[in-house]
């Protein structure tokens, strides 16, 4: 449970999600640009990932770990489960109602 509790956090998945598709280390700088968050947020994330092992700091800035990556693979067909469920709920909010 402990993952999920830092999964669940605000910017865990967004820092990881932007880390897994920027193909090369980003800075601190970098990727408080792309994440759209504050600083302190940032920073307290990549703590807590970098304590979990989930993400590394390289001279480049920072990239996920080999087991960051393999969570990355393993949550992404929960993404494709939900952008198919988003587009279900899309199609049945645009469907006339019954007179």
């Amino acid at each position: 449970m402990a993952l999920l509790d830092l999964l669940g956090r605000r910017m865990s998945l967004r820092v990881m999600w932007e880390l897994a598709h920027a193909g090369q280390p980003l800075t601190f700088r970098e990727l408080q640009a792309v994440a759209e968050t504050n600083p302190s947020l940032l920073n307290t994330r990549l703590k807590e990932l970098r304590a979990a092992a989930i993400v590394v700091h390289h001279t480049g800035g920072y990239g996920l770990s080999e087991e960051g990556k393999s969570l990355v693979r393993l949550i992404m067909p929960l993404n494709e489960w939900a952008a198919a469920w988003g587009a279900n709920l899309k199609a049945k909010d645009d469907t006339p109602a019954d007179s």
